[in-house]
């Protein structure tokens, strides 16, 4: 039986590191936005979240996170949200951005929901990911110039084929890594997507 991976563990989550080194954070479900909330937020970090439901919370883990980070966390949180099922081709996500100081939750919210007091940034995200992988793990996050072209496994952005077949075509470009189809379809979003 594998180690028991507590609640505090970012890898439970979603997750990604930006390409200043950033983690960001985010659930991937009510009860996970309550914890990554309990967990993970700060005062003083930034939150994010789509402006319409249907999206976790991420939350990046520093108290003085670039525009680059900022605009990436967004992209990340635009592409795991409902809205990523509902786009067009070349459509964009509404993302807000907030500090931590702003949320709050009162009795009467159901879980995993909560509410925003106060200033926030809204940013419109092209939603495009790239398949790579960071710490060991497969992991679909935005592009940069950071990332050696090289290293990139696949492009991915709203389209028509299905979640399965996509994992079917990263599995067979990446045979050699040993990585299960539950680790691919862990890395992208749900929903149909095209592939490059």
């Amino acid at each position: 039986m594998g180690k028991k991976i507590e609640d505090n563990d970012y890898r439970k989550y979603r997750w990604f590191y930006t390409s200043s080194g950033k983690l960001v954070v985010g659930g991937k479900s009510d009860r996970q936005n309550e914890l990554v909330l309990k967990n993970f937020l700060k005062d003083n970090y930034k939150a994010l979240h789509t402006r319409e439901p249907g999206s976790g919370f991420m939350i990046i883990q520093s108290s003085r996170p670039s525009k680059k980070d900022v605009l990436e966390a967004a992209i990340f949180c635009g592409c795991f949200s409902k809205q990523w099922k509902k786009l067009r081709r070349n459509g964009k996500i509404s993302v807000d951005v907030f500090p931590g100081e702003g949320i709050y939750k009162n009795k009467l919210m159901k879980v995993g929901t909560f509410g925003v007091r106060g200033k926030r940034e809204n940013i419109l995200v092209d939603p495009k990911l790239v398949l790579v992988f960071q710490k060991g793990v497969l992991r679909g996050i935005p592009d940069s110039d950071k990332i050696n072209k090289k290293d990139i496994i696949a492009e991915i952005k709203p389209g028509r084929m299905s979640k399965e077949r996509v994992v079917e075509y990263v599995l067979d470009k990446i045979r050699d890594k040993k990585v299960s189809k539950d680790e691919i379809s862990s890395a992208i979003p749900s929903g149909k997507m095209s592939v490059g």
